[in-house]
């Protein structure tokens, strides 16, 4: 059994310190050192660059959908990119990589991870808060400082950094290559290593809290699932964004110091440049070393999150615990060794294909069988759709929709002629993209009122559901089919080729569907914050669940139990159990008082 150190430290000291030091607004609110702060200014953050992200999305499907339409009417928001009626083509690049760019980094791995690690971890363990609180508050203020930077590219002359949100040279490393590429590209890269330093601050945090600091009892097998995701996540990041972090300082060194890392014969306006021996491809290998993990650092928070909440309102134990345990493994091992299923068309020797196709396709494994154990936790179960639930089922929806196209594009045979389509577009958005947001939502609306106090309200959450889920699909759905068809990613307008004006239609379609499913993200906005102040007042334990974060205060104060921490004496998820009084037994009670539904081995642990 692992003793934390909350289960030795009385908590009353905490409440005793806290009667006479009345934190100032600066300490409690702005460099707070309290996770559960430092959790809402993730998650607030996180929302601001999400509303960011859509709108540039909105931007460019208006462009894709009505390409030979005046857009003069964006002219006092666009200023100079608009150009006689129409959205200069340069700047569309910049909308395309900057809406990826903090969509996957800044919305999906600092709201994500950063947001609930960072409120669930100490909650869940039963810890009085992370291993280093001021490392905690430095992991949000250099993301603070990257979101600035960031922020601030866009409004430069030469526009924001239009390279793709991969960055590949030689487009990235030559200043001189198009307008994005001058200063709009080293904010970016500047941003990105202020990112890295954010991610690996809560990485270090997380990893050391959930080892060191679980109460009394906690073993790692009485875990929540979200907990095993958030833990696994940490070391994702821990070992793949450093990896990123030389890429980028490398990229820096050849656009700034005259070096030849990644680039060798280029020509510009018939001048050869003087750079010899470098390799762009070099670039993609540390990149997409990076960037794979990174979609498993995105996808397995949701992942974590969605089994707990599925558990809980299906009023079932979690199907295939140490199954689920080991699949979160599989994948994080997995993770390292398919980077390269990025890069089939970059002229690689077919036989490392193969086995780079092999690796990939085993990874289906691991994710199969959690959407096996999710469906089987449903399976039969007593549900209650509460807007969580419904947003985790649908995160269960979109995983295997997306996960299917990934066997295709798996296929490097099939690959090769998909490869910068729609369609792979279309594969990550459901898969990586859209899941994960599903996952945040199901978590925002689940643990709402420990972080607030406060209910969200249950109409409005249920418009959201059905607007986005619907949203969701009317984009996605139909793009695999013009990918199929051949229909580039990234190009500007499709009217340039006869053979694409037959998707004319199809494209205003995604284009109407998705700014639609855009405007509807503000009915959860208005939901959050107006919840925030006038939401139902919420109990203890909203949706009786059996997790530690349940037993603290409505609100949990500084050090999250006003008492000593409760030891924990059984497993997450003893929902529904046969014999017991009620239909769910929280994690604190022994099993001395639970004779009446003790299984013949939890007798001997009375």
């Amino acid at each position: 059994m692992q003793g934390g150190i909350g289960a030795t430290e009385p908590g009353h000291d905490h409440a005793h310190h806290d009667e006479h030091h009345e934190q100032g607004f600066l300490s409690k609110y702005v460099f707070s050192t309290d996770h559960k702060y430092i959790a809402k200014q993730f998650l607030i953050t996180g929302i601001f660059w999400a509303i960011i992200g859509g709108a540039l999305s909105s931007l460019f499907r208006l462009q894709l959908g009505w390409p030979e339409a005046t857009l003069e009417w964006l002219k006092p928001l666009l200023g100079k990119w608009i150009e006689a009626g129409k959205l200069n083509p340069e700047f569309y690049l910049a909308l395309v990589t900057m809406h990826g760019t903090i969509m996957v980094f800044f919305v999906l791995t600092a709201g994500l991870s950063g947001t609930f690690s960072n409120f669930l971890i100490p909650l869940q363990i039963g810890a009085r808060d992370m291993a280093s609180g001021f490392m905690n508050m430095l992991s949000y203020w250099f993301f603070f400082g990257s979101s600035v930077v960031m922020f601030a590219s866009l409004f430069i002359e030469t526009g924001p950094a239009a390279a793709g949100w991969t960055i590949y040279p030689p487009l990235s490393a030559l200043p001189q290559a198009i307008a994005g590429s001058g200063a709009g590209q080293t904010l970016w890269l500047v941003s990105m290593a202020l990112f890295i330093i954010s991610q690996l601050l809560g990485g270090v945090n997380y990893i050391t809290t959930v080892i060191n600091l679980r109460t009394q009892g906690m073993s790692m097998s009485k875990l929540p699932l979200t907990i095993w995701a958030f833990f696994l996540t940490a070391i994702l990041g821990l070992l793949s964004f450093p990896v990123l972090f030389s890429a980028a300082l490398l990229l820096i060194f050849d656009r700034s110091f005259g070096t030849s890392f990644f680039l060798s014969d280029i020509y510009i306006a018939g001048q050869a440049l003087p750079n010899t021996g470098g390799s762009p491809i070099l670039f993609q290998h540390l990149f997409w070393f990076l960037g794979h993990p990174e979609v498993y650092i995105v996808i397995m928070p949701a992942m974590g999150m969605v089994s707990e909440i599925l558990a809980t309102n299906a009023r079932k134990p979690v199907f295939g615990y140490r199954a689920m345990i080991g699949s979160l493994l599989g994948i994080s091992l997995l993770s390292f060794i398919v980077w390269a299923h990025h890069m089939f068309v970059t002229g690689m020797n077919p036989f490392l294909g193969s086995v780079f196709m092999f690796l990939t396709l085993i990874i289906a494994v691991p994710s199969a069988v959690k959407v096996f154990n999710w469906l089987a936790t449903l399976w039969r179960g007593n549900i209650r759709f509460t807007t969580a639930m419904l947003f985790s089922i649908g995160f269960v929806s979109l995983f295997i929709a997306g996960g299917l196209t990934g066997i295709v594009l798996g296929n490097a045979a099939l690959d090769i002629q998909l490869h910068n389509t729609y369609f792979v577009v279309a594969h990550f958005h459901l898969v990586m993209g859209s899941s994960a947001f599903f996952g945040l939502w199901a978590g925002v609306y689940h643990w709402f009122p420990k972080m607030f106090g406060r209910m969200m309200d249950e109409k409005l959450g249920y418009l959201h559901f059905w607007l986005t889920f619907a949203g969701v699909y009317l984009v996605f759905l139909p793009m695999h089919y013009v990918g199929i068809a051949g229909f580039p990613r990234r190009y500007y307008a499709w009217t340039g080729f006869d053979t694409f004006s037959q998707f004319a239609d199809l494209n205003k379609f995604i284009s109407v569907a998705a700014i639609i499913a855009f405007l509807g993200q503000f009915i959860f906005i208005f939901n959050f914050f107006y919840s925030i102040w006038r939401g139902r007042r919420a109990t203890e334990n909203p949706w009786n669940s059996t997790t530690l974060e349940w037993t603290t205060p409505v609100i949990p104060g500084h050090g999250n139990w006003p008492g000593d921490i409760p030891a924990v004496h059984r497993w997450p998820y003893d929902y529904s159990k046969p014999g017991a009084e009620e239909d769910f037994i929280p994690q604190t009670v022994p099993y001395s008082q639970t004779q009446s539904s003790n299984l013949p081995y939890e007798k001997e642990m009375e």
